[in-house]
């Protein structure tokens, strides 16, 4: 029988940074050795515009009943099955994907991995971190997700232009697998604690879902067609790659930043996120000049910003939701997820049909949209928890 000895912080942390990063990677390491893959499978930028929705689409569809399995099972089981998938996912894509197609269908194969692995995560710090650090924890664990672009940015000039893109997938895939270790360091504790009882879905998380689907349509692009636009606009391949690791660097210390913030600022998470956003969409909008010196600016603020927001997200919906964290998250997950199948589908048409600009210019009004979102749900927030005299 599992026990219920509470896992050491580091054990915790380790194991959410580890398993996110896992099962996140197989998208995102598509999206930074774009270029190298499209030109050898004869891709279009539409193409991979429709993978990546593809992808995110699946995700959307097992969010939730990810997030039940995770109160049912336990995260710790989970965690495990979806580090597998998306390691087994990256191993075949580097074996077998040598069409569009099948490289399509291993992509989508990988999906639901990044649904169980995110809320197995959410669950982990829910329910174990420290109560005083669980802002920062937070943070932390959504900053593995930048991380990825950081390491698929790297693995262009360093694996893809020396060896092959398909080596880069085989240490993704070796990558992915590290996350086994601090699993195993989490023992056997029992199961969520949450019972999934007590507290309903209200108006409060539908307009954070929305702003979550906003969000989460706005960001891909930053991932999926950077390195592409980057050499578009005159820049080489080695520089469009540096600069999405750029990226993902501003990310990783902007989430980590964030959650350190929200633990010193009290319940102020949903106004930190709405700065962010429209912070976000200001650093994008530098895209429209095309000039090349400036991508790393926008794409720092992009990334730092207008992508930094997802951690503070779950961390004030668990704080909210405690009965039900797995069930909360799953649902503004689900938006995200969302989000990622229409914005990257979107985006590569708006492209292909009427330019890079257009294109760019709907990220940045879905951010701010996804910004006013926010501020209805806080608002909506603040009235359920008003006390009634």
């Amino acid at each position: 029988m599992p026990t219920t000895t509470v896992p050491r912080t580091s054990s915790t942390v380790a194991t959410a940074l580890s398993v996110t990063v896992a099962v996140v990677m197989p998208v995102f390491l598509f999206g930074g050795l774009a270029v190298q893959i499209t030109e050898e499978l004869g891709m279009g930028v539409g193409s991979i515009g429709l993978i990546v929705g593809l992808y995110f689409a699946v995700c959307g569809l097992t969010a939730v009943p990810s997030g039940h399995l995770v109160e049912r099972f336990g995260a710790p089981i989970v965690a495990r099955g979806a580090v597998a998938l998306a390691a087994g996912s990256m191993l075949a894509v580097a074996a077998l994907a040598h069409e569009a197609i099948a490289l399509t269908v291993l992509l989508v194969l990988s999906a639901p991995a990044n649904g169980l692995g995110q809320l197995a995560a959410n669950a982990v710090l829910a329910d174990w971190a420290p109560n005083r650090r669980k802002g920062l924890l937070f943070g932390v664990k959504q900053a593995s997700v930048p991380l990825c672009t950081m390491l698929a940015g790297l693995m262009v000039p360093v694996l893809a232009l020396t060896v092959g893109w398909r080596w880069a997938f085989v240490a993704g895939g070796a990558v992915a697998l590290l996350a086994l270790v601090p699993l195993a360091g989490l023992g056997r504790p029992a199961p969520s604690v949450s019972s999934g009882t007590g507290q309903r879905l209200d108006r409060p998380l539908l307009a954070f879902t929305a702003a979550t689907f906003l969000g989460g349509a706005a960001a891909p692009p930053l991932s999926s067609f950077l390195t592409t636009y980057a050499v578009e606009v005159g820049a080489s391949e080695s520089f469009a790659g540096l600069n999405l690791t750029v990226g993902g660097l501003a990310g990783v210390v902007a989430r980590t930043a964030a959650g350190a913030l929200a633990d010193r600022r009290g319940d102020r998470e949903f106004g930190i996120i709405v700065v962010m956003l429209l912070g976000g969409a200001a650093g994008v909008a530098t895209f429209m000049t095309g000039l090349p010196w400036l991508l790393p600016l926008g794409t720092a603020a992009g990334f730092a910003l207008g992508w930094a927001w997802p951690g503070l997200m779950n961390f004030a919906v668990t704080k909210r939701y405690p009965a039900m964290p797995a069930a909360a998250t799953a649902l503004t997950q689900t938006g995200v997820y969302a989000g990622g199948a229409v914005g990257p589908i979107a985006f590569g048409l708006i492209v292909d049909h009427v330019g890079w600009n257009a294109g760019w210019t709907v990220v940045c009004v879905a951010m701010a949209a996804a910004a006013g979102c926010v501020l209805l749900g806080a608002r909506l927030t603040a009235t359920r928890e008003r006390p009634v005299s």
